[in-house]
């Protein structure tokens, strides 16, 4: 199992800065992005909370691009889904849908490209409700995606974003064993708050605590539960990272193949690999 994370670089020498910042000026708009003056992060989620399979959509500035890379690295199938007002594309891994990829939005005020993961829930505007009086927020209010389901944009009381989902389908996906590849293996939160986040999530998702590391100076990083095997872990985030936020873990056949992969398709080794336990590396695809 691999990680596939987006790394928050903080420049701490300033004699250095001008020439990072002009790279990355340049980096960006080679890939067909829009520079913003701060640093970045993820913010996502992927899971199977409440029995129900999540999927995964990837919004980045160039979807040709964005198909390439993850098709070389990954091992995705992806075809275009036959929306007639937006572009976006449908990745699978196999027969199984595992998640959607598009380009940023005009009117997404310079959203930098990221992952954003769907939590299944039974009734989108009943948990939009629920997730304000947790505390929460919700971005953008329930609207629906014809013939898909119905959706809102949400984030936690310390701004870590994800978004409610439900299916028009009366069919429940099967999950993939764990380890396939081309699947999400965990799920990970640099939280604001461990105590109150997970407080957060649980009582809108049902998810338990499972096992708890003591990471030291770090703190503790607590795993949790869907209804089985601990799908994912939380953390108060470390002072380094300017903003709480979800990131994920790819599965791949062998983690220096999938590393050799990410070089030749034009993406960068961030940290690792490192053995966790199991093998995993922190990188950046080409839109950072």
């Amino acid at each position: 199992m691999t990680a596939f994370l987006i790394a928050d670089i903080k420049i701490t020498d300033d004699k250095w800065v001008p020439n990072y910042a002009a790279k990355v000026h340049d980096f960006v708009h080679k890939h067909g992005g829009k520079y913003l003056s701060r640093s970045g992060n993820v913010k996502t989620l992927e899971g199977k909370p409440l029995a129900t399979t999540l999927i995964a959509i990837m919004q980045f500035p160039s979807t040709k691009a964005a198909e390439a890379f993850y098709r070389a690295v990954i091992g995705w199938d992806i075809k275009d889904s036959g929306m007639p007002d937006r572009s976006y594309a449908i990745l699978s891994m196999g027969s199984a849908m595992v998640g959607g990829l598009m380009p940023i939005p005009e009117d997404a005020n310079g959203m930098p490209p990221a992952w954003t993961g769907y939590i299944g829930v039974d009734n989108v505007d009943e948990y939009a409700k629920r997730v304000k009086a947790a505390g929460g927020a919700i971005w953008r209010e329930p609207a629906d995606i014809p013939t898909v389901g119905r959706f809102a944009v949400a984030a936690d009381p310390h701004g870590a974003g994800f978004i409610l989902f439900s299916t028009t389908s009366d069919q429940t996906p099967t999950p993939a064993p764990d380890g396939t590849p081309g699947h999400i293996g965990w799920h990970e939160l640099m939280a604001g708050d461990l105590d109150s986040d997970f407080a957060f999530y649980s009582g809108l998702f049902g998810w338990t605590k499972a096992d708890a590391h003591d990471m030291g100076p770090m703190g503790i990083y607590q795993l949790f539960t869907a209804g089985g095997p601990a799908i994912g872990g939380m953390m108060t985030r470390p002072a380094s990272m300017p903003t709480p936020h979800w990131n994920y873990y790819f599965n791949v056949d062998a983690v220096g193949a999938g590393v050799e992969r990410v070089k030749s398709a034009g993406g960068q080794i961030v940290n690792g690999p490192l053995e966790v336990p199991g093998d995993i590396c922190r990188m950046l695809d080409p839109a950072g």
